[in-house]
């Protein structure tokens, strides 16, 4: 599924198999690298197992650009939200807009569909920068994460 970027490359959205997990794993490893090891938290052996506790195929998205994949993403319906459990873009291709660009897509389906959108971010990282930026509101901080929830927007509809 196409997704509307404001750059000048189309940012597809093309869903992950069950074959996949070893390069789902490696994308997680490799974008989220720095901020664990900054947090004095990087396992990669942790990270896989974290991973694969949750994994859903169906849920999970690889994020590509011009036929390379940058990333994933892993939405799912959870408890009247869409919880986005992973948003993830390789560091080299960070400050595009890629992670922007698939926000937007997502957005506009839990606006169809009337729910919010809850999202983890480790804390410390500068994703939780990237989370405000984009509307997410802070809620509650974990013992590692800080989470936030983006509200839907109703459409506009026509006035009675």
């Amino acid at each position: 599924m196409p997704v509307a970027p404001n750059q000048n490359f189309p940012v597809v959205l093309a869903r992950a198999q069950q074959s996949d997990l070893d390069n789902l794993v490696a994308i997680r490893i490799e974008a989220m690298r720095e901020s664990l090891e900054r947090v004095g938290r990087f396992d990669p052996v942790r990270a896989r197992e974290r991973f694969l506790s949750g994994f859903e195929a169906h849920s999970t998205h690889y994020i590509e650009v011009s036929g390379e994949r940058v990333g994933f993403v892993v939405l799912k319906h959870h408890h009247n939200q869409l919880l986005l459990d992973h948003l993830y873009v390789r560091p080299s291709a960070q400050g595009m807009g890629i992670g922007a660009a698939v926000l937007m897509q997502i957005f506009k389906t839990a606006d169809a569909a009337a729910l919010p959108v809850k999202v983890g971010a480790l804390k410390g990282s500068a994703s939780n920068r990237f989370y405000t930026r984009h509307g997410f509101q802070f809620v509650e901080s974990g013992e590692f994460d800080n989470y936030y929830v983006r509200q839907s927007v109703a459409p506009i509809g026509p006035a009675c």
